[in-house]
């Protein structure tokens, strides 16, 4: 089943879900499916951004708690992990604010973040605005790119179920891509 699918069946909470554990491409799928009319723009772009503010709360909460335990221990040996501290250490505010947004750092900056001294009061504002910049902005683009598919669609008039495929083609091949980048950088 096809992330697209899941989002058309479930709706919201498969976006919220999908934002917690999986990222961008249930966020985008999310807008395709707003623009399809299964579900209303804000909602999914709201799903979005609370799925991952409390995704990112609960690794820095779990940073936080657990530092000194061998799970957490491991997670400082990766060289993600090193150098999200140090771009934390350089640039604070905008770190925090831009880590779900750097390419191999959404999972483990906000570990960091919580092994660090920065308070939770300074990462819990900065970490909403930015759940919501970033749930806005990959809902966006789903929307507009569902705009285009549309537009695309109507011209050679396939069915609807023709159009989910096709954007289920894609969406698979962007995450297949995602996943090759994430393998090779590790």
């Amino acid at each position: 089943m096809t992330i697209e699918a899941i989002v058309a069946r479930w709706g919201v909470a498969a976006v919220f879900a999908g934002a917690m554990l999986e990222g961008e491409t249930a966020v985008i799928a999310g807008g395709l499916i707003a623009h399809q009319g299964y579900v209303a723009w804000p909602f999914a772009l709201a799903a979005a951004a609370l799925g991952s503010f409390l995704a990112d709360q609960f690794f820095f909460a779990a940073g936080r708690r657990y530092r000194d335990r061998p799970l957490v221990q491991r997670w400082t040996q990766k060289r993600a992990f090193a150098k999200a501290l140090q771009l934390l250490e350089r640039y604070p505010t905008g770190f925090i604010f831009a880590f779900r947004f750097l390419y191999g750092f959404r999972t483990v900056s906000p570990i960091a973040i919580g092994t660090s001294q920065v308070p939770l009061a300074t990462f819990l504002p900065i970490n909403a605005v930015a759940a919501i910049v970033w749930a806005a902005l990959f809902t966006a683009l789903g929307y507009w790119f569902g705009e285009a598919v549309t537009e695309a669609a109507g011209r050679l008039r396939p069915s609807r179920h023709t159009l989910l495929m096709g954007i289920a083609v894609l969406s698979s091949g962007f995450a297949i891509f995602q996943f090759v980048r994430w393998w090779r950088g590790r």
